[in-house]
């Protein structure tokens, strides 16, 4: 390996480092340990001193560098965490926007580092430069994660500033050239509106300017699950489409190499700079370099080079899901797809099509042997049909990438003739997303880490290929027999991780963050009670929906809701669009936010029946009951909401939603409720539910909280310490993920 290939390799090694490993007054002397060793290396064997003194001094360099850009960037930003104050900053990309009026990405004045803004809907008018003046109060972004699951600090994001009252707009740099990257882009956005429409427009838009946020919910989610949701991420691949067309246009090697090197600047800055274009930009840009000043280069090199240099700008990058996905991706390419590929042609002479299905399916499986442990850690999912859905997706995403950017280039010049070029590429975009839907609705195309069992088979099927490739027999049988009994383990896990729900009564509370979604089964019965969350980077619906299908359950038979707030139905419109649902039970009455109306269309649209609970329905529920509660209060949502009981022989779980004392106390003296063995505690642990009268009537012996990160002071140390005095085992998913009550011949708790 070269020497710039081991010093960026032990310089990313002490970033990572710094940012799993090491506390932060363990970093400086993990850094002074690591020079130390760098230095005793010099006195190693020949063939070692070299790379070990390059390697240890800079590990050194990562965990210094780490040191000194929290206390140079991240520090200054949090002095102003938890205050109010003025402000003047300038925004760095058009805003976007929210639930409640806009986000944009901005720079205050004097500050080294991004901020996420948060105000109205006018900053949707606003461009790139403008500056903005006005007070906000600002909140530490440490460990806030974004809707995309990756944490705001991994951006080069160190605060989030509410906006308090009127902004002042100025004209700031708004017509410097540095803007025009991010310009072109919202301009090719507009032109792919006029082109494109329906879920080919947000197709294009998302795989062409890296905005995803056109893209349909329905449509993201058979390309989920279908295994194809990278062609929707700016990336390698998409850089390589780009590089191809350039190298079409262009036949010179040489002029490729001049022009392309600011091409694919310009394109990163375009598409947002995310981590995964940034990688495949340097990787592509170091041996165009390379052709310029008569060098070789080599794929390794490339790769940890671009590492390093992401890391450089940003040591806090080392988090983003992003970077870790391409970096494995690219990395299992560079090593394992020539081997998958060799081992599949063989020594006989193949045909185009067979070879060129080969190196497909090559480059799927080794990007997905390096990166199925982060997707089954970070998204909880293996999705099987992914290598099948890439051989037969990839090369149509070429054609709508190509045919795309070309139709979108012309019209600026000539619109008829644009739209005749966008015609190839909306025909690729519709047979990717038309495959997506049929590819996704095979069973069984992915398999879920809800099944327990599954994180084993995951380390069982490596040790598996591990064996077989250092086995000395040779050969494809091997590799054949592990395969085979990959499988065969593979379908028992599955099996077994069914079976673990056949209780008398499960009860499932999901880990949604702020919010709240239960699963409940019992005997081959399954029911949802609510199916929401208020944390932005929480999906409900594909927590519900991936639990579901870990535990078996092909139909839904009752969906219930306990009230029309946003963290208890926020996923119901999506969840139902994805799993058939026999009966939808919700209360009566009007809501302020007309979430109600969503969720009747939605069932409407999927053929689900809605039935108002008016009066007390006790319903039959596998080897139990399931007894609804209708609306006791008459004040807010929360308090005209549903309670629901489930019942299996002597073992009794209350759900209350949100309603508070006053309203427990109505439940109470309306119907005659048992001992419970377990209580979701109503509304997230806050003070004003889960009263004492509530807690000394029933004796809960477990509580449950369904709670995450909020502003509230959820759960409250009231509500915790009447659980304490009543003596009930208390468990939250804020600190113990989706908690697991069974109850059959023995109870148990997990």
């Amino acid at each position: 390996m070269r020497r710039l290939a081991v010093f960026a390799g032990g310089f990313s090694l002490g970033v990572f480092l710094a940012q799993y490993l090491l506390r932060d007054g363990w970093i400086l002397l993990g850094a002074g340990l690591s020079l130390a060793l760098g230095v005793l290396s010099a006195f190693l064997p020949w063939e070692w001193r070299r790379r070990g003194v390059i390697l240890w001094t800079a590990l050194s360099l990562g965990l210094g560098w780490s040191w000194l850009y929290a206390r140079q960037v991240q520090r200054p930003a949090q002095v102003l965490a938890e205050r109010t104050v003025d402000f003047t900053a300038s925004l760095c990309g058009y805003a976007m926007e929210t639930d409640f009026g806009a986000r944009a990405t901005v720079r205050l004045e004097g500050l080294p580092s991004k901020v996420a803004l948060y105000a109205g809907k006018e900053l949707l008018e606003l461009v790139p430069g403008q500056t903005v003046t006005g007070r906000a109060q600002f909140q530490d972004a440490a460990r806030i994660r974004d809707e995309d699951i990756t944490t705001f600090t991994s951006k080069g994001v160190f605060l989030l500033a509410y906006g308090r009252g009127e902004l002042t707009v100025g004209e700031g740099s708004r017509n410097s050239l540095r803007w025009l990257p991010a310009r072109v882009g919202r301009a090719m956005a507009e032109r792919i509106q006029v082109l494109f429409s329906g879920d080919a427009a947000g197709f294009l838009t998302a795989i062409l300017t890296g905005d995803r946020g056109e893209v349909s919910d329905e449509a993201y989610l058979a390309l989920t699950e279908a295994g194809l949701n990278h062609i929707l991420a700016v990336s390698g691949m998409h850089c390589g489409f780009l590089m191809a067309l350039a190298g079409f246009l262009l036949q010179s090697r040489k002029l490729q190499a001049l022009l392309g090197i600011p091409l694919l600047a310009f394109y990163a800055a375009l598409t947002g700079g995310s981590p995964s274009i940034l990688r495949a930009c340097v990787m592509l840009s170091l041996p165009l370099l390379a052709i310029l000043v008569r060098r070789e280069s080599d794929g390794p090199t490339s790769l940890l080079t671009a590492l390093f240099l992401i890391l450089l700008a940003n040591p806090f990058a080392a988090a983003s899901v992003g970077l870790q996905l391409s970096f494995a991706a690219m990395a299992g390419i560079l090593w394992l797809t020539p081997k998958l590929y060799k081992g599949l042609i063989g020594e006989k002479k193949r045909g185009k099509a067979f070879r060129l299905l080969a190196v497909t399916f090559s480059a799927s499986m080794g990007a997905m042997v390096f990166t199925l442990p982060l997707t089954a850690y970070y998204f909880g999912a293996l999705v099987l049909i992914a290598p099948l859905s890439s051989a037969l997706c990839l090369w149509a995403a070429t054609w709508a990438f190509s045919c795309g950017l070309l139709s979108v280039f012309v019209s600026f010049f000539c619109q008829p003739l644009g739209a005749l070029l966008a015609l190839p590429a909306r025909l690729a975009a519709e047979y990717i997303l038309f495959a997506a839907k049929y590819l996704s609705a095979i069973p069984y195309h992915a398999v879920y880490t809800a099944n327990p069992y599954l994180k084993y088979w995951i380390a069982y099927a490596y040790l598996l290929f591990a064996a077989a490739y250092v086995s000395r027999s040779a050969g494809r049988r091997k590799y054949l027999l592990a395969s085979v009994l990959a499988a065969l383990t593979l379908a028992l896990t599955i099996r077994l991780g069914e079976a673990r729900y056949r209780n008398g009564l499960d009860a499932l509370i999901l880990d949604v963050g702020q919010g709240q979604s239960v699963v409940l089964a019992s005997d081959r019965a399954f029911a949802l009670v609510d199916c929401g969350s208020a944390n932005r980077w929480k999906n409900p619906s594909e927590t519900a929906a991936r639990q579901l299908a870990a535990m078996g359950c092909k139909r839904l038979d009752y969906l219930v809701l306990t009230h029309y707030d946003k963290d208890h139905v926020s996923g119901v419109m999506s969840l139902l669009a994805r799993l058939p649902v026999d009966t939808l039970l919700l209360p009566e009455g009007e809501d302020n936010a007309g979430l109600q109306a969503a969720v009747l269309s939605a069932a409407e649209k999927c053929g689900v029946a809605a039935r108002f609970i008016t009066a007390e329905e006790c319903l039959s529920f596998g080897e139990g009951t399931l007894t609804i509660y209708p609306p006791l209060g008459n004040e807010g949502d929360n308090e005209r909401g549903l309670s629901i009981l489930a019942s299996a022989g002597e073992k009794d779980l209350l759900i209350t939603g949100d309603m508070d004392a006053a309203t427990e106390a109505k439940l109470l003296e309306a119907y005659d409720l048992p001992d419970l063995e377990a209580l979701i505690a109503g509304h997230h642990g806050s003070k004003y539910a889960t009263s004492q009268r509530l807690l000394e009537t029933l004796e809960p012996e477990t509580a449950c909280i369904s709670v995450g990160s909020n502003r509230y002071g959820h759960p409250t140390e009231e509500t915790l310490l009447r659980l304490a005095r009543q003596g009930c085992e208390v468990y939250r998913t804020d600190l113990h993920g989706t908690i697991h009550l069974a109850w059959n011949q023995e109870d148990s708790h997990g």
